[in-house]
């Protein structure tokens, strides 16, 4: 049974959401800095229903996914949230492509993209502890049908 799940949170609070992690300091054209207040609202786009401003000082356009991994996507807000959450779960791209009805190319290539800059953003630091914890491994695991003569 396919779930819907995108049904269940509000373009509004997703799109607020992304703003404040994508853009913690406000949407700013990314050419000259002003703030969104001194833009117009050029269009909304049909797929990704974002609406795409116009500076008023340098006319250049932007939106919301400018400058993030999400730029060029046709991918609606909340589709954008649970495709991250999905990615920080660990949940297969096959099943998040299904959920979010997305194609699964698209969702490899922004999973792949998310955890690059995941990567790039951790920390060189050491761990503040010196013990470290492990658990059993196990040499024959698959090995448990076979046969033995």
């Amino acid at each position: 049974m396919e779930f819907p799940i995108t049904n269940l949170l509000s373009p509004e609070q997703s799109e607020q959401w992304l703003l404040e992690q994508f853009h913690p300091e406000g949407l700013k054209c990314p050419w000259c800095q002003s703030s969104v207040d001194h833009a117009s609202i050029f269009r909304i786009t049909r797929k990704s229903e974002l609406k795409v401003y116009r500076c008023k000082g340098c006319k250049s356009i932007y939106n919301l996914y400018t400058g993030t991994v999400f730029e060029q996507r046709q991918v609606r807000p909340r589709q954008a949230v649970l495709l991250i959450r999905g990615v920080l779960k660990g949940e297969p791209s096959d099943v998040l492509a299904r959920e979010l009805e997305l194609n699964y190319v698209t969702v490899l290539q922004l999973r792949r993209k998310i955890q690059d800059n995941a990567k790039l953003l951790q920390s060189e630091k050491p761990l503040p502890d010196f013990e470290a914890e492990s658990d059993e491994l196990f040499q024959n695991a698959g090995e448990k049908r076979r046969r033995t003569l």
